[in-house]
């Protein structure tokens, strides 16, 4: 997996010459501290590192190594969602259009609770690494819904799996989401529409041939 050493950086400390030394001086600007920020980031204040991402249009997302890519496409031709495959489960990372002047998590995973009960899931609501979470279970598979409230945007990601990798599936799923940028845009859309996701050339090319020998295998 990735990302894993920098967490464990910002949660372990620094080394023990470093704290010796820091304690013969004045307390640091909190400002020029240089330890890596955590995301998600708005596609305005990226800081500059080195993460790879891939650029689906409203998201840019890291990718976990041996990861694999499943889209969903509307029959109408644009892209509904893009699924990353791992050996722990699947994570799907979506943006969607926000209020200016408050987050949108709290009344959307009320949603969510009520119409995973509906559906007849075991569902809790935990404390994760941006507020309140979503847990739910339904047959063999696991769900976690994490919501983070940016400027103008909310980001939602689902963990699907099962018990055994359930814990490490959760933990990729924050780390993918801390490294992250939402493209929002500044054209006005209305509230909970859903960010326009694009796929880089090469992928769109492949799905258009996939599309097509599909249509061809349906006609009589």
């Amino acid at each position: 997996m990735f990302g894993r050493g920098r967490h464990h950086r910002r949660q372990g400390g620094r080394r023990v010459a470093e704290l010796t030394e820091a304690a013969r001086q004045p307390a640091a600007d909190p400002s020029t501290d240089d330890e890596p920020v955590d995301g998600p980031f708005d596609a305005a204040e990226v800081p500059e590192e080195d993460t790879s991402r891939l650029d689906l249009g409203s998201v840019r997302l890291p990718l976990p190594d041996g990861a694999q890519l499943q889209v969903e496409v509307d029959p109408a031709g644009p892209v509904r969602a893009v699924h990353v495959l791992t050996d722990l489960g699947q994570l799907t990372v979506s943006a969607f259009a926000a209020p200016r002047s408050e987050g949108l998590w709290d009344d959307v995973r009320a949603e969510i609770v009520a119409q995973l009960r509906a559906d007849g899931a075991t569902v809790d609501e935990v404390a994760g690494d941006w507020g309140r979470e979503v847990h739910a279970v339904t047959g063999q598979v696991i769900l976690r819904f994490v919501g983070v409230d940016g400027p103008r945007w909310l980001l939602r990601g689902v963990a699907a799996g099962q018990a055994p990798t359930n814990d490490q599936l959760v933990e990729l799923l924050y780390e993918v989401l801390r490294d992250t940028v939402v493209v929002r845009g500044s054209e006005p859309m209305p509230v909970r529409s859903p960010l326009p996701l694009t796929l880089p050339g090469p992928m769109a090319e492949q799905l258009k041939q996939v599309t097509a020998a599909q249509q061809e295998t349906k006609e009589p």
